[in-house]
C-alpha cells in the first residue's frame, strides 16, 4: 500500500510517497482502508520539526516514526480480536496517527460513525480541528447559552468550527476574520463578522462571556479588556510559527494574569476522547456542523496541500482524498 513517510525533518520536500506493507489490526484496533484526510498545523509542525519543542516528543534530530496524519475518514476493513463495536464494511470517521496512507490502524475508541449525509472527504475533515474547537469551548471556556463568545481566526479550520460549535451551544457568536473571509464565515451562523484588518474585535471593553483564539491573533492584554468580570479566554494556538520563547512567554503571562484577576486565561492541547467524537458525529447529524473546505487534493500532492495549509490563507479546511475518496 501507499504511505506518506517522513525521514528527515524539514520542508514539504522530505515527504515522501512510499510503497510500505499493509497494516494487520491489533486487538483492540481496526484497520481502516483510508477515504479522506486533512492538512492541519499540527501535520507540518511535526514535518518540520518546528517549534523545537515539537521535537521532545517526536524525536531531536529526526522522527521516531515515519508516517504523518491525523485525520481520518474511510471504511473499515478488518477487525481486531477484542473489538465488538466495529465491523468490516462499516464507513467512520475520526482521530488516529499516520493517517496520511491508504490504509491505517486505528484503536476502535477513535472512530465513530460517518452519517450517511456526510461524505468521506467532509468527515475526513473533522478529527483534529474540530476537537479542538469543541474542547476548547465546552471545557475549558464553559460556554452557556446565552452567553456572548468571540472567535478569534474564524476563517481557518479550528476557527470556522469553532463558530459552529458555540452556535450550537446555544452562545451568541462574533466572529472576527479576514475581508476574503467575511461573506462565508458569516453564513456559518455568526451574529456578527468583524474585519480584523479595519477593527480591534477587543476594543469595546467588558463585552464577551468567552474568547476563544484560534491561532494566536490576539494579544492577551486586548482579551482582558474584551472579557466580563468572571469571563474566560481560550487560547487554541500561538500563531503560525511560535518559537519556542515566544510560546512559552505567553503561556507564563497567561498563568500570572489568571492569578491576579478575576477573568481566566487558558492553553491547552485537544486530546481525542470518544465522547467528544460521537459529540460532532451528533452535530453533524443535526446539521449543526459542516466544513468549509477551500482546497482539495490526492495523496500524491500531499506536497503541494502542505505547502498551501503553510501559507495561512487556506479558508477552512484543506482537504487530501484517497482512493477516490
Amino acid at each position: 500500500m501507499k504511505a506518506v513517510l517522513v525521514s528527515r525533518y524539514g520542508a514539504p520536500e522530505v515527504l515522501q510517497l512510499s510503497e510500505v506493507p499493509a497494516p494487520e489490526p491489533g486487538p483492540d484496533q481496526v484497520v481502516v482502508r483510508v477515504r479522506a484526510t486533512s492538512v492541519n498545523p499540527v501535520d507540518w509542525h511535526s514535518m518540520r520539526g518546528e517549534p523545537v519543542l515539537v521535537r521532545f516528543s517526536s524525536g531531536l534530530t529526526k522522527p521516531r516514526q515515519p508516517g504523518i496524519g491525523a485525520d481520518v475518514a474511510g471504511v473499515v476493513e478488518a477487525v481486531g480480536s477484542a473489538v465488538t463495536t466495529l465491523r468490516p464494511g462499516d464507513a467512520v470517521f475520526g482521530m488516529s496517527i499516520r493517517t496520511w496512507a491508504e490504509l491505517v490502524p486505528v484503536k476502535a475508541e477513535g472512530l465513530v460513525a460517518k452519517p450517511a449525509a456526510v461524505s468521506f472527504e467532509e468527515a475526513g475533515t473533522i478529527g483534529v480541528a474540530a476537537l479542538t474547537a469543541l474542547q476548547g469551548l465546552r471545557l475549558h471556556g464553559r460556554v452557556q447559552p446565552g452567553q456572548r463568545v468571540l472567535v478569534a481566526g474564524a476563517g481557518g479550520g479550528v476557527g470556522h468550527f469553532a463558530v459552529q460549535i458555540a452556535r450550537a451551544l446555544g452562545a451568541g457568536v462574533t466572529a472576527a476574520t479576514s475581508t476574503a473571509n467575511l461573506a462565508w464565515v458569516g453564513a456559518l451562523g455568526a451574529d456578527e463578522v468583524i474585519d480584523y484588518s479595519k477593527a480591534d474585535p477587543t476594543a469595546a471593553r467588558s463585552r464577551f462571556d468567552v474568547i476563544f483564539d484560534a491561532g494566536g491573533w490576539l494579544t492577551l492584554a486586548g482579551e482582558r479588556r474584551a472579557l466580563r468580570p468572571g469571563g474566560i479566554a481560550v487560547n487554541a494556538g500561538a500563531g503560525g510559527s511560535p518559537s519556542v520563547v515566544g510560546l512559552v512567554g505567553r503561556m507564563a503571562a497567561a498563568a500570572i494574569i489568571s492569578r491576579v484577576g478575576d477573568r481566566r486565561f487558558v492553553s491547552y492541547l485537544a486530546n481525542r476522547t470518544p465522547e467528544d467524537l460521537e459529540t460532532l458525529r451528533a452535530m453533524l447529524e443535526a446539521g449543526q456542523l459542516r466544513p468549509h473546505i477551500d482546497r482539495r487534493y490526492g495523496l500524491a500532492e500531499i506536497r503541494e496541500a502542505v505547502r498551501y495549509q503553510e501559507t495561512g490563507q487556506a479558508q477552512g479546511k484543506v482537504a487530501v482524498s484517497i482512493a477516490g475518496g
